[in-house]
């Protein structure tokens, strides 16, 4: 009797423990130097911004000679790209001292099917950000599959990833 009840706890523990959802990579081994880390890397060389406990994940990519910026929406792993039905996306920003605002419409992309409504990319232009290296920004919000995040604070080009 006694061995089914730890049969039946290790179970409830196993069941438990599944439906955390999180990260699931495996961290950077650590080496005498360097401690443990777990790291993204962001496939167009931007800035990844964390959306929840890396439920997603944004990455922000700006062409600082024409102030384009685009921004990929992809999974806790920055690997796989998640579409959003969002039609845009609004980003206050600080930019040395002065507040910006920009809007990032939705794209729509004939190669991959995506829509305005059911894309994974957002663009801007804005003469403000030509040349710029570096601002502090909030994502005024964003839903990806019934899941809302608002008020992201991050900033350009460091992120928000706290590890």
């Amino acid at each position: 009797m006694r061995n089914r009840r730890q049969i039946f706890r290790a179970l409830l523990l196993g069941v438990a423990l599944a439906g955390i959802p999180g990260c699931t990579k495996p961290p950077e081994a650590a080496t005498e130097s360097a401690p443990l880390k777990h790291e993204h890397k962001p496939p167009h060389g931007g800035t990844p911004v964390v959306l929840g406990v890396e439920l997603y994940h944004l990455e922000l990519v700006l062409d600082a000679a024409t102030g384009k910026l685009q921004a990929y929406v992809f999974d806790g792993e920055l690997e796989n790209f998640i579409r959003s039905a969002a039609p845009a996306l609004q980003i206050s920003a600080t930019v040395k001292g002065a507040p910006q605002t920009l809007t990032l419409s939705a794209v729509a992309n004939q190669a991959t099917g995506e829509t305005v409504g059911d894309t994974s990319l957002y663009e801007a232009q804005a003469d403000w950000l030509k040349g710029v290296t570096e601002f502090d920004g909030t994502l005024a919000g964003i839903t990806i599959r019934g899941t809302s995040f608002t008020n992201v604070k991050f900033n350009f080009p460091k992120g928000n990833d706290k590890d």
